[in-house]
């Protein structure tokens, strides 16, 4: 700390400063990220698949009437683990085209 023409100024250590605010904002946001973070070893519900995946309910249940897709049944709950679907879903992937050849040429 130093005083120039009545002006106190004073020094901060920037590094640590700023190694402190990120150390905070990392703790709060902690929480946040692991309640939206799903394990491998989830059980999703017909409902929570759905939402997973991004789709109806009544989508899930047309692929387990159909056997489409992998479920274990608990009495009368179905259950679908998280690991087994998203290896179902890799399965379901359509690969990406080669570069066309050369010999095509566009028609206007």
């Amino acid at each position: 700390m130093s005083v120039n023409n009545g002006i106190m100024n004073i020094e901060i250590d920037d590094s640590k400063l700023i190694t402190d605010i990120a150390d905070k904002v990392i703790e709060s946001l902690k929480p946040l990220l692991n309640s939206n973070t799903v394990q491998e070893d989830t059980l999703f519900t017909v409902e929570s698949l759905a939402s997973y995946l991004q789709v109806r309910k009544q989508w899930v249940y047309d692929r387990v009437h159909l056997n489409e897709i992998p479920y274990m049944k608990m009495g009368k709950f179905l259950r679908f683990r998280k690991s087994v679907i998203d290896k179902w879903l890799d399965k379901m992937k359509t690969p990406a085209l080669q570069s066309l050849p050369n010999r095509i040429k566009m028609v206007r």
